[in-house]
């Protein structure tokens, strides 16, 4: 029986036109021995399993054949050549860094550098993971690396350049591999496959491509455990289930009940997925890779971006078609919320549940949608008989105080909520209401300033179809109740409290309290088309809340874009800073002692 060789050391590269993925890098050092013009040490940097150190050996033999092929390609017949590929070469040295990074063995390795070529032309020493070295070796290093004698090629070899130091990389050529891509694994597999006189199915080799995240050694190690369960016949089935990954069909699954809104289904194929033994934070990353994947689908400029075969690419850009980029965004943003709360959350179940819910709500068109990325959740069994609003309270009645409802995120229509009979308190007024200060900027009123007027007869226009939730109905009287510009300031401060979660709509209200303009119309002055549009996209709740607040449905807010210059509240870090210094001197001669700076 002969001797069993694993395929990671059976089809390691002995060319250079076996190594996999790396042509260009091939190419260069085959050009370097051609012409002769070869450094004295190279620094060869790159993930684990990309062929650095298979690199090495391939260079170190070359440099040494006697008879080099045209191709610059060693012969493989020589003496040199022979004696390599026995294994007991005395001009090639490998070191291994990483159980060898003391000072000693450091002058150890100087001593052998002394000691000249007993056959061919140099001695190379190979120092395979030479970040290990310790800082007293690297020093120790530093003056053989740098004059080495003629006859001495140093080849280093790491995964983590970023932990060499700078001296030792000032004097290497450096040459960093490329992760292997998934088609040039799934290939090289096809081809070992062949070799081995194995059956392959196309997707069982690229799910062994892509487990093996860049890497030729893991992929052909992932390949011998595959084959050995599936005794060489490798079918996609026997791959996910040797290997414990999770099918893409669970994921197209849950795209289809995404995309119809079906947040049940989703949990009973979440549960599927769990029943299967997968952990539940691989499953949300590995739906946050699926929607990037049928992001970069969409687009055929893009799709080179998804590592996978022709046939799965195909399939990714048909589904992804059937997407919005919004949806997309939005799905991956969530995703990435729940990866990051993960850790943290006391019931990971109920987190990717909730995750999967909002999701499936994405699409769902729901009242007070801010465009944020969250999804607005609607009530997913039928909700009851909404239930009457009481009529309003008769006009002579004085303005109420009522309770406060937060913007709605659920169902129920906006006018239901607004509809509520006024209490039989006054409203306060407000203890600190902020006011339009003497002598502050007046707005600059010029032809085609953005403006935007909401009243009760414009709504109709703005939403066709929608029942206005502050005209009363009919056989209801009209509310005209008296009220001050506190009262409005008051209500304008509740809404805002009760919305904290609006930031932007809350900060826009902060900086752009109601004026009066004329009778029961206001101004709302804002900076840009941003405050714009989340005051408009909110506005109608709003004014429904001001007019039940005040009693009074006259009430009418304009919305203008300041064209005069940007208000204090919007200056950045160094305006301010400018601004303190030129109020007080002092403070640039604080600066300038304490060395301060904006970061």
């Amino acid at each position: 029986m002969d001797h069993y060789i694993v395929s990671a050391r059976k089809y390691r590269p002995s060319t250079f036109d076996s190594v996999v993925g790396q042509k260009a890098l091939t190419a260069t050092l085959k050009n370097a021995i051609s012409s002769g013009r070869l450094a004295h040490s190279y620094l060869f940097c790159g993930s684990r399993g990309v062929g650095k150190t298979s690199c090495a050996r391939i260079f170190a033999k070359t440099i040494n054949c006697l008879s080099p092929t045209p191709a610059g390609e060693a012969c493989n017949e020589c003496d040199s050549c022979r004696a390599f590929n026995e294994g007991n070469s005395l001009n090639i040295i490998e070191l291994d860094a990483a159980s060898n990074n003391s000072v000693d063995d450091i002058r150890q390795l100087v001593e052998q550098v002394q000691v000249p070529p007993g056959q061919g032309k140099y001695r190379v020493f190979i120092v395979d993971e030479v970040h290990m070295l310790s800082s007293a070796a690297f020093n120790a290093f530093l003056k053989t690396l740098e004059e080495p004698p003629s006859y001495v090629i140093f080849i280093l070899a790491t995964t983590e350049k970023h932990k060499i130091i700078p001296t030792i990389l000032s004097r290497c050529q450096i040459y960093d591999f490329n992760r292997i891509s998934v088609r040039d694994i799934a290939d090289h597999l096809a081809y070992v496959a062949a070799t081995e006189g194995m059956t392959a199915e196309p997707s069982a080799l690229s799910v062994i491509a892509r487990k093996a995240d860049g890497a030729m050694r893991d992929a052909l190690s992932i390949f011998d455990q595959v084959a050995a369960s599936s005794r060489g016949n490798i079918t996609y089935a026997s791959t996910i289930e040797n290997l414990n990954v999770l099918d893409f069909n669970y994921y197209n699954r849950l795209l289809d009940c995404f995309l119809e809104g079906k947040v049940l289904d989703t949990w009973l194929i979440y549960k599927e997925i769990r029943d299967r033994g997968f952990d539940s934070h691989f499953f949300i990353n590995g739906l946050a890779d699926y929607m990037r994947d049928l992001m970069v689908a969409r687009d055929p400029s893009t799709i080179m971006l998804l590592e996978a075969d022709d046939e799965v690419r195909a399939v990714m850009a048909e589904r992804a078609v059937k997407c919005h980029p919004e949806f997309i965004y939005r799905a991956m943003n969530l995703c990435n919320e729940a990866d990051l709360n993960y850790r943290t959350a006391s019931n990971k179940q109920f987190l990717v549940e909730l995750t999967l819910a909002k999701i499936c709500q994405l699409l769902s068109p729901s009242p007070g949608n801010s465009g944020e990325g969250e999804g607005q959740l609607q009530s997913i069994a039928a909700s009851g008989a909404s239930q009457p609003a009481p009529a309003s309270a008769p006009a002579s009645a004085p303005a109420q105080q009522q309770t406060v409802q937060p913007l709605p995120t659920s169902s129920q229509p906006v006018q239901q909520q607004a509809n509520v009979a006024p209490a039989s308190r006054p409203l306060p007024p407000a203890p600190s209401a902020p006011m339009q200060p003497a002598g502050a900027r007046r707005p600059l009123h010029r032809p085609g300033t953005s403006t935007f007027s909401l009243s009760g007869n414009n709504r109709q226009a703005t939403q066709p179809g929608a029942t206005s939730a502050s005209t009363p109905a009919a056989g209801v009287q009209k509310r005209s109740n008296s009220y001050t510009l506190e009262n409005l300031h008051s209500a304008w401060q509740a809404f805002m409290k009760a919305n904290p979660t609006c930031h932007i709509l809350v900060n826009t209200m902060r900086a752009s309290y109601p004026s009066l303009v004329s009778g029961h119309t206001y101004r709302i002055m804002i900076e840009n088309d941003k405050q714009r549009e989340e005051l408009e996209a909110h506005m109608q709740s709003l004014i429904t809340f001001l007019r039940d607040a005040v009693g009074n449905d006259d009430l009418t807010l304009d919305i203008e874009i300041n064209q005069g210059e940007s208000s204090p509240h919007t200056w950045n870090e160094r305006e301010v800073l400018q601004h303190m210094i030129e109020s007080n001197p002092e403070m640039r001669e604080l600066i300038d002692a304490l060395q301060l700076s904006i970061g």
